[in-house]
């Protein structure tokens, strides 16, 4: 049975006595938040996520505009995309001829939420822990994954852009298991719509710029795919 996603305050009184997290995201972001520990970011209103391993997210983001938020939580990668990409991704997947694979590719779109990462400047963001997947929470619809391709050198996917951090290698975390933090911070007064990939801008057409989420899914697809046949195979018991 899927958990239903608790319903959303509406924007905070300045005077309101609300943890100041969930406060930041829905006085100066617009977002809907729930309150909890921790305080989880209502998915399919405004936003999608795409989740796949951090070291297949990286490539990826060559095809994000500035403004595309981005967040990470342990080795997992969080990608913001256009409200109703969740339901789109199955499609697409299929048209992309990745729908026969499965890969470690998650859609959390209606009815879903994702643990909100520290916003800048109120402490906690920390190097993530490859060592523990991301759950989806207390409160969560349960995600739906997808298929994924790799190949390359085991550091390719590490790497980051100029003034983004890479992901943090096996053993290295510095933070709690399963921390997440942004990678890319949302940034208040910008209408986060303008700047998150969506399907419409198909060809680089897209109003305003948007990028293209055809061009993202495609990337992730093939380096989720080459991360999954880098991972050692279980080996069968020999039978005596």
């Amino acid at each position: 049975m899927v958990a239903t996603v608790p319903v959303p305050r509406g924007p905070s009184d300045p005077g309101d006595p609300v943890d100041p997290v969930c406060r930041w995201y829905e006085n100066e972001l617009g977002w809907a938040a729930v309150p909890g520990v921790p305080v989880r970011l209502v998915t399919g209103l405004r936003f999608d996520v795409l989740e796949v391993p951090a070291e297949a997210g990286f490539p990826a983001l060559r095809h994000l505009g500035p403004g595309s938020p981005v967040a990470l939580h342990g080795e997992r990668m969080r990608l913001l995309v256009a409200a109703g990409s969740a339901e789109e991704l199955p499609g697409l997947l299929d048209w992309l001829e990745w729908g026969a694979l499965a890969l470690d590719l998650t859609a959390i779109g209606a009815d879903g939420s994702i643990e909100a990462p520290p916003p800048p400047g109120h402490g906690g963001a920390v190097a993530p822990d490859p060592g523990d997947p991301a759950s989806p929470g207390p409160g969560a619809a349960a995600p739906r994954v997808f298929g994924a391709r790799p190949g390359g050198r085991p550091d390719d996917g590490l790497r980051a852009r100029p003034g983004e951090r890479p992901a943090a290698r096996p053993g290295t975390g510095t933070g709690p298991r399963g921390a997440t933090r942004w990678l890319r911070p949302p940034e208040p007064g910008r209408e986060v719509e303008t700047a998150l990939p969506t399907l419409s801008a198909l060809g680089g057409g897209g109003v305003g710029g948007a990028p293209d989420l055809v061009r993202l899914v495609q990337t992730m697809a093939t380096q989720c795919h080459r991360v999954m046949l880098r991972r050692p195979r279980a080996q069968p018991l020999a039978v005596s």
